[in-house]
């Protein structure tokens, strides 16, 4: 199937949040994420990778190396970048086009839209917004 790896990227996502029963324990998980993830150097906190429409600050740094994506990430918040955590283990590696082919439906199905509050649902949207306008940069 096409785009395999980015649908096995989702799956392993929702088995890592199955065994999570609320909404809480959801949030810190994400929150976790946030703590995990490598930041992208201060050097290259540049305005072209601000994700606009963010309630705090978030830096999304988009390359494509061998036709592969190379996503990089900073937040001033854990939960931002928890939220940019999750979109990079999706797309990270995955060839310009996945990000349109392979939606991250696991945000839904893991229930996790449902936990976020109206700001940061609307700043994981203009993350993802900022995500395809940048691959778009790549598509074939």
């Amino acid at each position: 199937m096409e785009f395999q790896s980015c649908l096995d990227k989702q799956d392993a996502l929702k088995s890592a949040f199955s065994s999570l029963s609320t909404q809480e324990e959801k949030y810190h998980r994400v929150i976790e994420m946030g703590r995990e993830t490598v930041q992208l150097p201060a050097n290259e906190h540049l305005d072209e990778y601000i994700v606009q429409g963010c309630q705090s600050l978030l830096y999304l740094k988009v390359e494509c190396i061998d036709h592969q994506l190379v996503l990089s990430t900073y937040s001033d918040a854990l939960i931002s970048s928890g939220l940019a955590s999750i979109l990079i283990s999706i797309y990270q590696n995955e060839p310009p086009e996945a990000v349109f082919k392979c939606p991250p439906t696991v945000l839904k199905s893991i229930g996790l839209l449902s936990a976020l509050s109206p700001s940061r649902a609307n700043g994981l949207k203009s993350l993802f917004q900022k995500l395809q306008k940048d691959a778009a940069k790549w598509l074939k």
